[in-house]
């Protein structure tokens, strides 16, 4: 099965393609994998996902759009469709809902304008108003995680480079000082009851407020960059998509990168001295000073870590906290 269109697979997602039919008739069931995922975080009263297929199908309509097929297993946040436009020319139909932000996203590809990332093929303010987006087609089933890993990290981080732009001088993207006072409110309710989570959440705040005092240059970031983020495509070799994006320093995004591959990390014997290079490689090559980036990579791991357990998955969570005791 091909990967959904923010690169992210799974081995335990095993939905059948959804292929009966084209245009607004389909039946735009949403994969096993999105239900579960927002039904863990969705608020009381939520009805995104009763309201999608109404949604998708007013989507097609306005758009004259041919359905190819749902891509699944899919993401965790929005449904991803393939389409063709009235011209057969081949686009992706997202759909995501408001507490994934998708008009943020939207600004941000509109900022960076295909530079280093999909592109927004078109907007209105219907599509503003659904949380709808039409975008470029790449190829959702190569992304650089499908390379050797020491390739895989030079290519990603040569497309994070392109995407550490300045914002927009009117932006109302959220910052980094924001969306981490944010998440350090749930990351010390999470860690009241585990005296060894509680040490880490600690530190990751230590360093939270340490970072903050005097931040370097601001920029517009992808906000949760990976290589799995990082798909093939025509224009470019390669070309970010899916970001939440976020205003801050450019560490703050490298972080996300510096765990990747964690289960690999977490069962070589060597992980912990292969971390402490990866930051030393990816800090020097991307010019960022590697005592923030290990800060950052500290943070947002015991974050992932804690949010993880608090939502029902304790396995990833366990991974990534370990991880974290590294740094």
């Amino acid at each position: 099965m091909r990967a959904a269109y923010d690169g992210h697979r799974t081995d335990e997602d095993t939905d059948e393609d959804h292929e009966e039919g084209n245009g607004s008739r389909m039946a735009f069931e949403p994969p096993r994998r999105l239900v579960r995922a927002l039904g863990e975080t969705a608020p009381a009263g939520d009805d995104w996902l009763a309201r999608l297929s109404g949604i998708a199908e007013r989507a097609v309509a306005r758009r004259e759009l041919t359905v190819e097929r749902v891509q699944v297993p899919g993401g965790r946040s929005s449904l991803v469709v393939l389409v063709r436009q009235a011209d057969g020319t081949p686009a992706v139909l997202k759909l995501a809902p408001p507490r994934a932000r998708p008009e943020s996203e939207r600004a941000a590809l509109a900022h960076w304008g295909g530079r280093g990332a999909v592109q927004l093929l078109a907007s209105d303010a219907d599509d503003s108003a659904e949380g709808v987006l039409l975008l470029e087609r790449l190829h959702p089933d190569v992304s650089v995680r499908s390379l050797p890993e020491a390739k895989a990290l030079l290519e990603a981080a040569g497309t994070l480079r392109r995407l550490w732009v300045e914002p927009p001088a009117d932006h109302v993207f959220e910052t980094v000082a924001e969306r981490t006072g944010r998440q350090a409110v749930a990351m010390r309710a999470g860690a009241e009851r585990d005296l060894e989570v509680a040490a880490l959440v600690d530190a990751a705040l230590a360093a939270r407020d340490d970072l903050l005092v005097a931040p370097p240059e601001e920029r517009l970031l992808h906000g949760t960059f990976r290589q799995s983020k990082v798909l093939s495509g025509e224009r470019l070799p390669w070309l970010a998509v899916g970001p939440d994006p976020v205003v801050g320093e450019n560490a703050f995004d490298l972080a996300r990168l510096v765990r990747d591959r964690v289960e690999d990390l977490i069962a070589s014997p060597a992980g912990a001295s292969i971390t402490r290079r990866r930051i030393k490689r990816l800090a020097e090559s991307l010019e960022v000073d590697q005592e923030r980036l290990r800060g950052w990579t500290l943070f947002r791991a015991v974050e992932s870590g804690v949010r993880a357990v608090r939502v029902g998955r304790p396995r990833d969570g366990e991974l990534l906290l370990e991880f974290a005791g590294w740094l």
